[in-house]
């Protein structure tokens, strides 16, 4: 009897992992880019709100996607369908060797930063209890997708109660901080600027893709992504304007440009240093709960590429009672351990991340490629097709071409290492035992239309 993945994720866990993937520990800390760039409290507010919409855009996108190609792996699988299965390998090489794993070090040695606070942690502590983090988040995944979507259920409530909890006692026991706060003459904010806002604001909404990553373990998953994909980043855009409205309304503008702690020094504004210690315990489990997500969602990807003979064929192997990919989730785990001891995943998730950005435009553009072959007809996107696939693709490319042009040097390095997976990729496809993955023309998109 062949062992499959079970479907036990519903709406509300898929929308825990939306949320409590993107609300990782950035919007706590330092949201100054936007401050800076923007002078003006109702630019900042309009920032964050036109970031929500432009990530809107592109998971309307994923959600048509993943209408039409509801299977574990997600972005993997929309690329190979699209385009083929050697641009699908680059994004699961760039996932492993550097986006995916390089993130869950950075989020894991933040979130150690942090509870290091308490304990008195010196570096190497620190680096002992990211992996110590890392390596739980994973046992708990390795245990089964049930109790890793009940834990992401649980973090993500408990995130948003507590976000909820700082936006009631800012704008209620604010009041003497707000009145007290000096009188500056808004500067007038030009284009450039706000554009480059929008785009620093964007990257705080990263990772709402993931979800699409465990189709093969949501019930109902061409319903299920697609809802969980807009009600999260609506959600996330509410977080992230109230929260901002928030720091504006009991710190001065130029207090909040430069604040590394805004969270914490806002709530000190009104509870004084207890309320810098209680932002550090929301840091803690905002940072675990992303943690968590992360760690579920990308052992999916690199199970597919197995499964299409384009990774190590043990990656496919499912536990024959939990029913989870998990030496996947092994070789996760240790290699974001690796980066988290060896202090490396900063250098490669740096360089790399960006060309995500290229991989969102050519999943949006890759919406016209389906329509021009008669796979897709709008469902998600039928109020503002082709509109918003368009603005998806220009954004997504504007960004990737804006880091590129602020940092030549890092972004070629960065594409030269994403690139290195060709190889890889020629070395995996001309195996024997290759099980050549499926062009997009053998499909059941056309099973999707409706």
């Amino acid at each position: 009897m062949s062992i499959e993945l079970k479907r036990s994720m519903g709406i509300t866990a898929a929308t825990s992992m939306v949320v409590g993937i993107i609300v990782g520990v950035s919007i706590f800390v330092q949201p100054a880019e936007v401050t800076r760039l923007v002078p003006s409290s109702p630019g900042i507010i309009l920032a964050w709100l036109v970031s929500g919409v432009l990530t809107l855009c592109a998971a309307l996108v994923c959600a048509e996607l993943s209408r039409l190609f509801p299977q574990t792996g997600g972005v993997y699988v929309f690329l190979r369908q699209i385009y083929s299965p050697a641009l699908a390998f680059l994004w699961g090489w760039g996932m492993f060797v550097s986006m995916h794993a390089g993130i869950l070090a950075a989020i894991a040695v933040v979130l150690a930063r942090y509870a290091g606070y308490f304990f008195g942690l010196r570096d190497s502590g620190i680096r002992m209890l990211a992996m110590a983090a890392i390596l739980l988040v994973s046992f708990v995944q390795y245990l089964g997708v049930k109790p890793g979507s009940a834990l992401q259920v649980t973090l993500t409530a408990a995130k948003l109660c507590a976000i909820a909890l700082i936006c009631a006692l800012i704008f209620i026991l604010g009041g003497t901080s707000h009145q007290a706060l000096p009188v500056y003459a808004e500067q007038p904010v030009h284009l450039a600027s706000f554009g480059l806002a929008v785009a620093a604001g964007l990257f705080s909404f990263g990772g709402w893709h993931m979800v699409s990553y465990s189709a093969g373990e949501t019930k109902n998953p061409e319903r299920t992504i697609p809802r969980a994909l807009v009600y999260g980043v609506l959600i996330v855009t509410a977080c992230y304007t109230l929260l901002n409205a928030a720091y504006l309304y009991v710190m001065p503008l130029p207090s909040v440009a430069t604040s590394t702690r805004v969270a914490a020094d806002a709530m000190e504004r009104v509870l004084g240093p207890a309320g810098g210690k209680a932002i550090t315990v929301v840091i803690i489990i905002s940072a675990l709960g992303a943690l968590n997500g992360i760690a579920l969602a990308g052992p999916r990807v690199y199970y597919a590429m197995a499964q299409d003979g384009l990774a190590f064929r043990w990656m496919s192997a499912l536990h024959p009672k939990r029913q989870t990919p998990y030496l996947a989730i092994a070789a996760q785990a240790v290699w974001a351990c690796i980066l988290a001891a060896t202090n490396s995943y900063r250098a490669l998730f740096t360089r790399v991340i960006y060309t995500e950005w290229l991989f969102f435009a050519l999943l949006a553009a890759g919406i016209f490629v389906l329509h021009r072959r008669g796979q897709y007809t709008p469902k998600f996107l039928a109020f503002g097709y082709p509109l918003l696939p368009i603005v998806s693709c220009v954004t997504s490319a504007a960004i990737a071409a804006n880091q590129i042009w602020a940092a030549p040097r890092e972004s070629f390095w960065g594409l030269s290492l994403l690139l290195m997976g060709l190889p890889v990729y020629f070395f995996w496809a001309h195996r024997p035992t290759t099980k050549r993955a499926a062009r997009g023309t053998s499909t059941d998109a056309h099973d999707r239309l409706s």
